[in-house]
């Protein structure tokens, strides 16, 4: 198990203890939480990172809430290309209903979609089903994991090179 050190003269420590004193939301269990030891530094056992200014959720929350709209807009994508290619008629109505409805909210727009016509009611409900088989079976959560790291790592390594490369560039202009 990793954990996090918290050194006394920590401002956040203050505001942390205070969370687990009036026994609000805390970052890790309670068997885990802040003990205060007079003259030694206190440490936090967490495996976790406590993220400030979230709310009521958590980075992972906001995120699925992301990939929840995401995985709305890859399901009406997957039936407008389908009902292209074997029902011209049902394309056209929903190409139509996109062109009237925004998708900011996957959910708000099935559901005025179902409301519509019951012709519309079974267009919704197959872009539910769509979503959520895409979500459980087709979509490859491993390879997100892997290529978010890998693009991390890399913008990292580029932000950071770039920065050095323009600092000593300008240390050896005003060294001549």
């Amino acid at each position: 198990m990793e954990s996090c050190t918290v050194l006394p003269f920590s401002r956040s420590l203050s505001l942390l203890s205070r969370r687990h004193d009036r026994d609000e939301a805390c970052p890790c269990p309670a068997s885990l939480r802040v003990k205060r030891r007079s003259s030694q530094p206190t440490r936090i056992h967490c495996q976790k990172m406590y993220v400030p200014g979230f709310g009521e959720g958590s980075p992972e929350r906001k995120a699925a809430n992301h990939l929840h709209k995401f995985f709305t807009h890859i399901a009406v994508r997957i039936v407008s290309a389908q009902l292209q290619s074997y029902n011209r008629e049902a394309y056209d109505e929903l190409t139509e209903f996109l062109s009237r409805h925004s998708m900011n909210d996957g959910d708000k727009f099935c559901a005025d979609l179902m409301r519509e016509s019951p012709r519309h009611q079974i267009l919704a409900l197959r872009i539910l089903e769509v979503r959520s088989a895409y979500c459980k079976q087709d979509f490859e959560w491993d390879n997100l994991k892997r290529l978010a790291s890998k693009l991390m790592g890399e913008a990292n390594t580029t932000l950071m090179r770039e920065y050095v490369l323009e600092t000593s560039h300008v240390e050896t202009e005003s060294g001549k």
